[in-house]
């Protein structure tokens, strides 16, 4: 079972994926995908970003027992796991249940009511007009929405630090400035463009190939969320172990 659905995943990328004869004709969807992804999901991603970098600083401070160890590392520490761990994973798994099942739904509506097959009769290349600019908006918005959210949550950190008495602004900034490695937001780069590769195309595979009626499109969706969460962890470990 599980390589016949790889085996359909990958000749639905392969159709996806081909150039279109027209991009004027994709353009619109893109563009409007472009929004759908990025600009609806600003919101809550500045929302969990900035509480994330709080409770990160304000765990980071209570576990500093040693009075050998600078205040300024929880700068450091909440600087690190933000590029690293917390604003692209974290984002990506809610990511994949906001647009992963909104794209899901959306293809899956399409698919019970014959829009698809409509599209498809027409000559249409249906798998790259629907899926092509989804994952297109995808790699180019959620990059750009985890560099908003690492900065919304090291702000986040800093402004928790304060409010707390945790650690002093200076002394954030000073571990924030300390020792840092283009290593980290290179692999956090790299994680934010595959797991947008991964909602929007795994998403768009369940939505596809859907079948029956407003019951079926629902439990996609829910599929949708659920296959996505859980290659963005397993993503997220390879990268981990290839990068790092």
């Amino acid at each position: 079972m599980l390589f016949y659905h790889l085996g359909k995943y990958v000749l639905l990328m392969k159709a996806s994926l081909k150039r279109p004869e027209k991009w004027s004709f994709y353009w619109k969807e893109i563009i409007r995908e472009m929004v759908s992804i990025g600009v609806g999901s600003v919101g809550i991603i500045s929302i969990i970003s900035i509480f994330m970098g709080a409770v990160t600083t304000v765990q980071t401070a209570f576990q500093l027992v040693s009075n050998l160890i600078p205040l300024s590392v929880i700068g450091q520490i909440t600087r690190d796991n933000s590029i690293l761990e917390l604003s692209p994973t974290i984002g990506a798994l809610v990511l994949a249940g906001k647009t992963g099942s909104n794209i899901a739904s959306q293809i899956g509506t399409m698919r019970v009511t014959e829009q698809i097959d409509a599209l498809e009769v027409m000559g249409v290349n249906s798998p790259g007009y629907l899926i092509l600019p989804k994952i297109i908006a995808g790699i180019t918005m959620i990059p750009m929405l985890v560099i908003v959210s690492v900065f919304l949550s090291i702000l986040g950190g800093m402004i928790a630090g304060n409010l707390s008495g945790a650690v002093t602004q200076s002394e954030y900034i000073t571990g924030l400035q300390a020792d840092f490695k283009t290593i980290l937001l290179t692999a956090g780069m790299v994680k934010a463009i595959v797991y947008a590769f991964i909602i929007t195309s795994v998403s768009s595979y369940q939505g596809f190939y859907t079948e029956g009626g407003a019951l079926e499109v629902g439990e996609s969706s829910t599929r949708a969320v659920v296959v996505s969460c859980i290659l963005i962890l397993f993503a997220d470990y390879i990268i981990a172990q290839l990068l790092l």
